[in-house]
């Protein structure tokens, strides 16, 4: 037998089918102390294979859905102001055209005691291009819009029918018109489309628009032209279009879209949380390859005997590797499948159970790309924690593995073996940082986790140094405790590194969900004004500001003008061709922006960096940027920037930077232009008023009700209002989070659960030697018990300070907030270590401890 395997072992190709041969043998015995090493791979590669499965099913669903999102094969949106007769003939030449006008304003009862703020929109009779809009009792919309007895029709979301208590056929006022309730909205296919929603939706017909009186100069109304291409072009030639569109009427300051780019906000949102949830999911393969390094371990305890015969008999330690590196790729790989077919079927399962929810049908199908992603995720994650235990028995004789039973020594595997680990797991995170939607929050993400886990090694033998020179106690049960926790083969390092890992992570989860909710419903809300009053028109400016005094004396008021407008290039670059400094920081150059002009220097603002304008001063067009956004642009003092406002296209230099304190949502904008920049422009006037002290909800609301019936063209937003909807918002995405991330926690018990089972044998022994020499189940189980705890409180400890220095990092570096660490998050990361460890262990303990001594004994 020995030249047999020598011989087998001098040539590559012979020995590998040697050591495959003996590992398929060996595998008969079947997988009996493997199946957590396939449930950690089969979760992570599920949870990685379903989360990028589902996000390519919604991209697929809005690429499929494009057109009735966008609502034609193009759109071209301009704010303030209507398409010129050139532009509209222009549109017209490249196909149907449909006309859309939406803005917000206020629909109050017939009346005036009720009000609620609408999202309004105007549809011309070429509505929809695409889709269906489909009302309640399935009338026609031309019909439900139409004129009857000199009152205009509206259709309206059901929503707010039941905020003013109204029913199909009641009236309602908007602005100075009004209209009757003919119908309310079942589906709206182009809803997408907008932005984020403060209001119902109420849809009235364009020709009932000037009598509503809303729309003036200077007025926040944005027109949408929809133009149905026929027949419908490639995306290629589609993107042709675009750029002749562009070329033709270079001023006309429009933003267009198309239809492979119907919903960017939703995309964005989509590839970022996807993104998230992928790190998650690779974040619990990492916390499960500790579960499979803890079972390569235990199993090659068990298979000492084996490798010191096969070594005995001639075969070398490359032989030995093969083997057991064959039998664990067999694993993994049947981990693999398993998590491969889960993560096909989510898509499906997720589409069926989150139909109604969903904005978007979900286009479930089976992804091989996707399902790829997860193969090769699993398998590069299986050889980075196998090969360093597989390595270790390379040259190590028979003798000392014998040994290695008693001592429990540890020695660094051969050099190839750790480069060949660190080659794997840097080729793994290279492949989540290309993948990534973000690369540098990838890389920051993957540098904690990498950090939490050389931290976590070096908090587990930390605990076992403290342990090891701590004095001798007087209780038998903690003295066996801590022994136990420093001993040959302690659990120490599992048990920490399982926990430790997942507990973090929900532990900033928590943190950064807290503080947001704090900062949304506390700071925010204290310092925020009450009321918003967007499209005060300026010859109602003074009396509107004299109604407020006069309702509110007690209350701080703020107007500046303003105007809607875009960045179309910085330093003569378009804004589509220009590279951000930062990445992932063009927010500023995404649609169009707020903007104002004001010759003294705004609230809640400092200047940086350069000077602010004079107060008379009249030379060339100067603009105040937003710091921390010029710096994420890579603008400076002297750059020049080109906004499109009102159809015209104006260049001022940057004369100063600011830093803003939004947090207190008081007026400010990114960019605030010297006075005599827009001289003569049409334009409306924002508002704010706010008091000092808080004021009972019937004081604004009987405030917001007197101004809507005395301006009804004026649209207020009620600031606590707005900060409901969005910490509703907050809190359905901080479970949907949190429930994503419980993937982590669930592999990190799957870990505990399996360093416990991969400790039986030898606390087995323990308990056998102990019972021997008189100690008794309940002392054993206390001192069981008081070691879970300690291990447990400790991995709790450092939960802590390594998720709330991720949370302060994200709160405020990232997110620009302030931080407070939250004690009942602290106590519940505790408990929760403890309930595991001590529950986990001691389920274990009570059947090592109903052991019968003999047959362990006979077998020592």
């Amino acid at each position: 037998m020995s030249g047999f395997v020598a011989g087998e072992s001098a040539t590559g190709q012979k020995s590998f089918g040697l050591a495959a041969r003996f590992a398929f043998r060996e595998l008969r015995g079947g997988l009996k102390g493997f199946y957590i090493f396939i449930a950690c791979i089969a979760l992570g590669v599920a949870a990685i294979a379903g989360v990028t499965s589902v996000s390519r099913s919604l991209t697929e669903g809005i690429s499929r859905e494009g057109q009735a999102i966008l609502g034609g094969d193009l759109s071209f949106r301009l704010i303030h102001r209507e398409a010129t007769p050139e532009e509209q003939a222009y549109l017209q030449d490249l196909g149907n055209v449909s006309k859309v006008g939406t803005m917000r304003a206020m629909a109050r009862l017939p009346d005036g005691s009720d009000q609620a703020l609408v999202e309004l929109k105007a549809v011309d009779g070429a509505y929809p291009l695409y889709g269906s809009l489909d009302l309640t009792s399935g009338q026609a919309l031309t019909d439900a819009l139409g004129e009857q007895d000199g009152v205009w029709g509206a259709v309206a979301d059901p929503a707010l029918l039941a905020r003013l208590d109204l029913k199909v056929g009641d009236t309602i006022s908007l602005g100075r018109s009004t209209l009757r309730l003919s119908d309310t909205i079942a589906a709206e296919p182009d809803k997408l489309a907008g932005g984020m929603d403060f209001g119902p939706r109420l849809m009235v017909s364009e020709a009932a628009l000037p009598a509503t009186d809303l729309v003036q100069p200077g007025s926040l109304v944005r027109w949408h032209y929809r133009v149905r291409l026929d027949p419908a072009p490639t995306l290629e030639a589609l993107q042709g279009v675009v750029e002749e569109a562009r070329s033709a009427q270079p001023d006309a300051g429009w933003r267009v879209r198309s239809r492979a780019n119907a919903s960017p906000g939703l995309q964005r949102s989509i590839d970022r949380f996807a993104q998230f949830l992928t790190l998650v999911g690779l974040t619990a393969l990492v916390v499960g390859g500790v579960g499979v390094a803890n079972a390569i371990r235990a199993f090659l305890e068990t298979k000492r005997e084996v490798i010191a015969s096969f070594k005995c008999m001639g075969a070398t330690g490359d032989f030995v590797f093969r083997v057991y590196l064959v039998q664990m790729l067999v694993l993994a790989l049947i981990g693999i499948a398993i998590g491969l077919a889960i993560g096909a079927l989510i898509p499906f399962a997720a589409g069926a159970a989150l139909a109604g929810v969903l904005p978007v049908k979900l286009a479930a199908s089976i992804y091989p790309g996707e399902l790829a992603l997860g193969l090769v995720y699993g398998v590069l994650t299986a050889l980075a924690f196998a090969l360093w235990p597989l390595g270790r028995a390379h040259d190590v004789p028979p003798t000392a593995l014998f040994r290695d039973i008693v001592t429990g020594g540890a020695k660094l595997p051969r050099k190839r073996y750790l480069f060949a680990t660190a080659v794997t797991v840097g080729v793994l995170a290279s492949i989540a940082m290309l993948l990534a939607h973000d690369t540098r929050m990838a890389g920051v993400y993957i540098a904690a986790s990498a950090g939490a886990f050389v931290l976590l090694v070096l908090v587990a033998r930390v605990i076992m140094f403290v342990a090891r020179r701590l004095p001798t106690v007087r209780s038998t049960e903690l003295r066996l405790a801590i022994a136990n926790i420093h001993r040959p083969g302690a659990l120490t390092p599992s048990v920490v590194l399982s926990l430790g890992l997942g507990l973090s992570l929900l532990v900033a989860l928590a943190l950064i969900d807290g503080n947001l909710r704090r900062e949304l419903t506390a700071t925010i809300a204290d310092q925020a004004p009450s009321f918003f009053f967007v499209d005060i028109q300026s010859h109602e400016r003074d009396a509107f500001e004299d109604r407020l005094i006069a309702e509110a004396p007690e209350a701080k008021i703020q107007s500046v003008p303003m105007l809607r407008g875009r960045i179309v290039s910085l330093n003569g670059i378009a804004s589509e061709d220009f590279v951000p400094a930062q990445e992932g920081s063009d927010w500023v150059l995404r649609g169009d922006r707020g903007i104002t002009y004001d010759s003294r220097l705004p609230e809640n603002s400092k200047v940086v960096e350069g000077a602010w304008w004079p107060e008379d001063y009249t030379g060339v067009p100067l603009v105040s940027f937003d710091a921390e956004a010029a710096t994420d642009l890579g603008l400076k003092i002297g750059d020049t920037i080109t906004v499109n406002v009102l159809g015209r296209e104006i260049s001022a230099e940057i004369a100063n930077l600011r830093d803003i304190e939004w947090q207190s949502l008081a007026i400010n904008f990114v960019m605030v232009f010297s006075p005599n920049t827009f001289a003569g422009a049409p334009h409306a006037h924002l508002m704010t008023l706010g008091w000092e002290e808080d004021v009972p909800a019937e004081t604004e609301l009987a405030l917001l009700k007197t101004v809507s019936n005395a301006h009804p063209t004026v649209t207020a937003v009620r600031v606590k209002d707005a900060i409901t909807q969005v910490n509703d918002l907050v809190a359905q995405l901080a479970w949907a989070i949190r429930g994503a991330s419980s993937i982590t926690l669930i592999a990190s018990v799957l870990v505990l659960a399996g360093a416990l089972a991969a400790g039986h044998r030898s606390r087995i022994y323990d308990a056998v030697i102990l019972k021997t020499l008189g100690a008794t189940r309940t002392r054993l189980i206390v001192a069981y018990g008081l070691e879970y705890a300690i291990l447990g409180l400790a991995t709790a400890l450092f939960a802590l300070m390594a998720g709330g220095v991720a949370a302060w990092y994200v709160i405020t570096q990232i997110m620009d907030g302030t931080f407070v660490l939250m004690p009942v998050t602290a106590t519940g990361a505790a408990v929760i270590a403890l309930v595991l460890t001590v529950g986990f262990g001691l389920i274990g303990t009570w059947r090592i401890l109903g052991e019968k001594p003999a047959p362990v004994l006979r077998n020592l």
